[in-house]
């Protein structure tokens, strides 16, 4: 839990503890393996025909909480992105036959966006794509540990 004076560090009204040395090579490495899996990505995904925003949905979709479906708040949330942004995005998505709307059963004020077996297929493809990625970056993407003996 952060409490007020985290906030007041990371707005720098504090000054940080200093890195050392093999501090700034490991955020160094990580925010490299971090650029190079968004490199990555991006072009996998432009490749397959979408745009990499779509993808991220597409993703968030498929790997919503115990349910194959999202409205368009929640996705919102999901992609930290406005609400008429992600209409946007949807009706895209849409257009290519990616994700379609249906009326939620218990509440007709808000719309599912859902996959459609087009969108299953490009993700499936995709996520796998991103799967062995991962695990050829490997320790590139091990978050830092912060500790004093380097100092």
């Amino acid at each position: 839990m952060m409490t007020p004076d985290d906030d007041a560090c990371r707005d720098g009204e504090h000054d940080p503890e200093p890195l050392s040395k093999r501090e700034f090579e490991a955020l160094a490495r990580f925010r490299f393996g971090i650029r190079r899996y968004l490199r990555f990505s991006e072009e996998a995904v432009r490749a397959h025909g979408i745009a990499p925003q779509q993808y991220q949905m597409m993703l968030a979709l498929k790997g919503y909480p115990d349910r194959e479906w999202a409205s368009i708040a929640e996705l919102s949330d999901r992609l930290q992105l406005r609400h008429h942004s992600v209409v946007e995005l949807v009706n895209r998505a849409q257009k290519q036959q990616l994700v379609e709307r249906a009326v939620h059963p218990d509440d007709a004020r808000m719309v599912r966006v859902e996959l459609t077996e087009q969108g299953q297929r490009i993700l499936a493809r995709l996520s796998a794509m991103h799967r062995d990625e991962l695990k050829h970056l490997g320790s590139m993407l091990t978050l830092p540990t912060w500790d004093d003996r380097g100092r």
